[in-house]
């Protein structure tokens, strides 16, 4: 190989092995930072991490919410319309913050089953419906209407 054929691709190799370990480097460094998304029935089932920042998501159960008297905490249910789970927030809710409406709360879900939130984001307009949110919905309602075919055959 001539010399300055081989020099090309020493460099070439040595840019793709300081790429690879920058993106390596990068990617261990965010991996702390990834909030997932998990709708209420995979929290519910064991999938999502206890005790790492996640976001969850669903309505706010009628009737779920109860605030503190003394405080600014707040406690409430989340639900997909196939399982709940419980949140707890201290702080100011957003303004559209409402019960059956959609909501998305991000924070660490404990032990005991209990989601403490850091962050509740709610719809910013009547119509607004966050992705996850709606999407998981969407697969809670298919999943609820080919039970109930099953259970009726």
């Amino acid at each position: 190989m001539h010399p300055q054929r081989k020099q090309r691709l020493m460099i070439v190799v040595f840019i793709l092995c300081v790429a690879s370990l920058a993106a390596g480097l990068l990617g261990y460094a965010l991996k702390e930072n990834i909030n997932l998304f998990y709708p209420p029935a995979e929290i519910v089932s064991g999938t999502a991490p206890v005790g790492k920042a996640i976001r969850a998501g669903g309505m706010v159960q009628e009737g779920s919410v109860q605030r503190a008297t003394d405080s600014l905490k707040i406690r409430f249910v989340v639900t997909d319309y196939s399982a709940v789970v419980t949140v707890e927030y201290e702080g100011i809710l957003p303004d559209l913050f409402a019960e059956g409406e959609g909501v998305v709360v991000s924070g660490k879900l404990a032990e005991d089953g209990v989601f403490y939130a850091s962050e509740v984001l709610a719809k910013h307009d009547e119509t607004y419906m966050p992705p996850e949110v709606s999407d998981a919905l969407t697969k809670s309602a298919a999943k609820r209407a080919e039970l109930e075919e099953k259970g009726s055959l």
